[in-house]
């Protein structure tokens, strides 16, 4: 009963429990909605670095926070954090909570078709229905209820609004009792037009909220134990709606009613299903043939509600709250969003991407602050662009050439100026930061990415397999940038690509780094480095196919995979579609690897210490990978599938990957 489906609009998502509402978990979450706590006791303003870090000059090993400020750096680790804007429970007479006995012969429906979910249960004995759906452009939930409990005023609404907290594995996030800091004001108290617009203050945070319902209704203020609640008591109809919007401004006099949004979503809903790629496996023999159907479909949907927004999505998404107080992981954004553009629907990851934009003055003065050129992009932000502190922030560098593949993806579906443009000066600042980011040996010539923090994150080494990688397809690809914007090369980019140290091998496999010859014996456990190099990448010059298709077995092979993480099986399924092993790719996206490679009934990805879009983005971008193929391919239906007639793979409107 607890288990809580996201409805949202990629902006905002109302997470319901199998009451249709959130009577017993869920959050109401946004992409705007972010809360910093007060600072602590003796700390003003500018003691804070705008950059998340006290470290000046180049980098020599971990991100090292001085004696005596540990309380700024737990505060920036804790803030800003996006929060719980309210929960919507059922309750009963005089507001008294209903018990989880209470509900039976529960069953409920979410009708990926018309974005409403119906739950059906019984109160002591008599039915209720109730449909919830989110307005695809309004952050509004839309809720219709039958019931006889209505009749007799047996069942009412309550909506809480708490305090924010730093809370996860919890029903719902926040502090309900908490009044310190914490105020709902209803500014129009004096209407009774079954319209309620709340002013909520959260210390120095401001949104807004407006409840409208139908006739049958009546709002009741809150009590003083508990100023933060308010009440609609229902009584002598059998059928009541209402909904409830949120919003970081003013609310418009006219918004949707239930009937409105519902329409809107029956119309919505379709238009997304029937635009962009399709996938269809039901002529499959192999008997996994529905499941990876519906991890598809399901993780469609997910990230369509979740990680379409105006900031791109922390990896517990919109559904609560992460270790990393819901801020965004800048390497994981691809994880997130790159698979918007083989599914042909660039358009629900444009608005995110503008987070580079945004960020470019921030990142600019980090790079300056260590002494680097060009855009340094952080680890673990917020909407202000600071970096979250830890030891690896200025050494996990994978995350540097992000935005060069975006700005790919977006040329290969749209190649005009206007592509060039936008993305101009954000590839030619992270392009500078990559060139000047190596150490040059002045005895060989050769450049060193020295320190470094594979996406492994097993520690702090150089010359790491996928960042040398990764590093060099993103320089060539600047310098193609360069050239369709009618600019020179630059030479030092060059100079930097041609003296780039060698992807490190022994005993004909690709290591970790050279300084980790262990990488299939004791390291053989998190991200597997060495299948990435031809995988998410695309294949360069200096690689060689031997090499990474006996790496890619000796993975296969070695790997502990439950110690694991929920891409890193999408991950190694591209590196077997590309390798010439579509057996593997089907067998990576279906491994049992326990919870690391579990997608739950809603589709959720679990191979994270939270529910982990990170896999439900990468199981689309692997797929998309597998059916429309990739450059250099080979010619024939579904490449990344086995051709033995195990799979019969129907599709349309996808794009093959770089």
């Amino acid at each position: 009963m607890e288990g809580q489906i996201p409805l949202g609009n990629g902006e905002f998502c109302f997470n319901v429990d199998g009451t249709g509402l959130q009577t017993f978990g869920g959050n109401t979450m946004a992409h705007w909605a972010w809360h910093s706590f007060p600072l602590p006791e003796g700390v003003t303003q500018d003691q804070i670095p705008a950059t998340g870090t006290f470290q000046k000059g180049r980098n020599t090993g971990p991100d090292i926070f001085p004696e005596g400020t540990s309380a700024i750096r737990q505060y920036m680790f804790d803030n800003p954090h996006s929060f719980n804007l309210g929960r919507i429970r059922l309750v009963k007479s005089g507001g008294q909570s209903v018990a989880p006995e209470q509900i039976q012969n529960l069953s409920r429906t979410m009708d990926l078709w018309t974005g409403i979910q119906t739950s059906s249960f019984s109160v002591e004995g008599k039915p209720v229905q109730v449909e919830t759906c989110v307005d695809p452009s309004t952050d509004m939930v839309s809720v219709r209820i039958e019931s006889p409990l209505f009749e007799n005023g047996e069942l009412g609404i309550a909506i809480d609004f708490p305090y924010p907290a730093i809370q996860r594995n919890k029903p719902w996030v926040g502090n309900f009792k908490r009044t310190e800091g914490n105020s709902t004001i209803r500014m129009n108290d004096q209407v009774d037009d079954q319209r309620a617009d709340f002013l909520r203050e959260i210390d120095d945070v401001v949104y807004y909220t407006s409840l409208n319902w139908s006739d049958g209704g009546m709002l009741k203020s809150p009590e003083e134990m508990a100023p933060n609640t308010w009440r609609l008591e229902v009584k002598g109809i059998s059928s009541f709606q209402f909904t409830c919007a949120f919003s970081s401004n003013p609310l418009k006099s006219s918004l949707p009613d239930v009937h409105e949004s519902e329409q809107a979503n029956k119309e919505h809903w379709p238009l997304f299903w029937k635009k962009g790629g399709a996938i269809d496996l039901s002529e499959s023999k192999d008997e996994r043939w529905m499941e990876l159907e519906r991890r598809i479909v399901l993780s469609q949907y997910l990230t369509a509600v979740q990680s379409a927004g105006s900031h791109p999505p922390a990896e517990v998404g919109l559904m609560g709250i992460d270790s990393w107080r819901g801020q965004f992981h800048m390497e994981m954004i691809w994880w997130h969003l790159a698979h918007y553009a083989l599914w042909d629907r660039w358009e629900m990851a444009d608005s995110a991407l503008t987070i580079y934009k945004r960020f470019i003055p921030t990142a600019r003065a980090l790079a300056q602050q260590l002494g680097y050129k060009g855009l340094q992009w952080q680890k673990s932000a917020s909407p202000e662009g600071r970096t979250a502190p830890w030891e690896g922030n200025q050494v996990l560098i994978w995350k540097q050439p992000h935005p060069i593949f975006f700005a790919e993806l977006e040329y290969r579906l749209h190649p005009t100026r206007e592509t060039l443009e936008k993305w101009a000066e954000i590839i030619e600042g992270t392009a500078e930061y990559m060139a000047d980011y190596p150490v040059r040996d002045d005895q060989t010539g050769t450049y060193h990415l020295d320190p470094v923090m594979p996406p492994s994150e097993q520690g702090i080494t150089k010359d790491d397999i996928f960042d040398l990688a990764y590093w060099k397809w993103g320089l060539q690809q600047a310098q193609l940038w360069r050239e369709r914007m009618g600019s020179e090369r630059n030479s030092h980019w060059d100079e930097v690509i041609q003296n780039l140290a060698e992807l490190p091998v022994k005993d004909g496999l690709y290591l970790h780094s050279p300084e980790w010859e262990d990488t299939y014996t004791e390291r053989n456990w998190e991200h597997p480095n060495t299948v990435g190099v031809w995988g998410m990448l695309p294949p360069q010059k200096d690689m060689d196919f031997d090499t990474a298709h006996r790496s890619l077995l000796k993975v296969w092979e070695t790997w502990q995979w439950k110690r694991c993480w929920g891409w890193d099986f999408p991950w190694t399924a591209m590196a077997a579609a590309r390798l010439g092993e579509p057996q593997m790719a089907v067998d990576a996206l279906l491994l049992d690897a326990g919870t690391k490679n579990h997608y739950d009934e809603r589709g959720v990805c679990t191979g994270g210490p939270c529910p982990y879009l990170p896999g439900n983005g990468g199981l689309l971008y692997a797929v998309a990978l597998m059916t429309a193929g990739w450059d250099g391919a080979p010619d024939k239906n579904a490449p990344g599938f086995p051709d033995d007639g195990s799979w019969v793979v129907k599709w349309e409107g996808l794009k093959p990957a770089p």
